[in-house]
């Protein structure tokens, strides 16, 4: 008899216990979105980014692996806005059976960016504090996929969105203000930084548009060259998942005028790095806001 309710009592013990022994298969588009799926999800979550360090999502064609992956998670998570521009269908496709999100789809239309085209700019995660509100996003994406642990989820994203706004954001507008108002000048290969920008009181120029799509010409390089050499400008930068030829020329004009101007360092805007700390997302920023501060004071 015993043995009987000691049977029984194990049963009701592992029974009580509400967490499941499989965790939740996310798979992210970009490393930036991945790292908010581990940072929320924790132990609980295992995140694959399709896109790694130095791949430009703009171009990205999803491969046949990429689209089993895809199949095959229990949550998609994608930045949205046009980011994503070729892999479009794929995720309207995937979205009839698979339970689909883009983070960036509760900021409201009127704190968006558009282009002189009407796009929309997808570049939000380069403001900190519109990256935390797709933070609770993710918080809530993860709760509905994962129900049983939804009050933890939400709760993490809470808290990591809070870390953003009240710490790293107000961070970069501190470290962005040593530098004087009137060389705040951002010159980038692609327009990737306006939201980067428009948050921290920094001119932003780029040659190219907010889509790698687009090509700079004779002409963009030219212009860029005018406006460096008229006002001074000592540091344009390159981005990690953009071959820097275009900067580089921009460089050769400048001289080829009697000016110099550096390259101040490589910033990540559409791509995190391989290695840390801008592996992770809060690296990420730092080190972009470090490099621009340095070269710009």
């Amino acid at each position: 008899m015993k043995h009987l309710w000691l049977v029984l009592l194990l049963c009701v013990a592992c029974g009580s216990d509400p967490k499941p022994v499989d965790g939740v298969h996310v798979v992210a588009t970009t490393g930036m979105v991945a790292d908010l799926a581990r940072i929320i999800g924790g132990e609980r979550v295992t995140v694959e980014a399709l896109m790694g360090p130095g791949v430009d999502p703009h171009l990205y064609q999803a491969t046949p692996s990429d689209v089993k992956k895809l199949r095959n998670a229990k949550l998609v998570l994608y930045n949205g806005k046009g980011l994503e521009g070729k892999m479009a269908d794929v995720l309207i496709k995937l979205a009839r059976k698979t339970h689909v999100v883009a983070v960036s789809e509760e900021i409201d239309a009127g704190v968006l960016l558009k282009d002189e085209s009407e796009h929309w700019d997808p570049h939000v995660w380069l403001d900190v504090s519109l990256w935390a509100r797709c933070a609770l996003v993710v918080g809530e994406a993860l709760a509905e996929v994962d129900p049983v642990m939804a009050g933890d989820h939400r709760a993490a994203a809470k808290k990591f969105a809070a870390q953003l706004q009240d710490e790293l954001h107000p961070w970069v507008k501190q470290q962005v203000e040593t530098v004087p108002a009137g060389r705040r000048v951002l010159i980038t290969s692609h327009d990737a930084f306006q939201y980067f920008g428009r948050a921290y009181g920094v001119e932003v120029r780029g040659l190219q548009g907010i889509s790698t799509t687009s090509v700079a010409g004779v002409k963009d390089v030219e212009d860029m060259v005018n406006l460096i050499t008229s006002r001074g400008i000592k540091a344009i930068f390159v981005e990690s998942s953009v071959p820097p030829k275009a900067i580089e020329a921009v460089q050769e004009g400048v001289r080829a005028k009697g000016g110099e101007v550096t390259i101040g360092g490589e910033l990540y805007s559409d791509a995190m790095g391989s290695e840390p700390p801008t592996d992770t997302y809060v690296g990420m920023i730092r080190h972009n806001v470090e490099t621009f501060v340095k070269s710009l004071q």
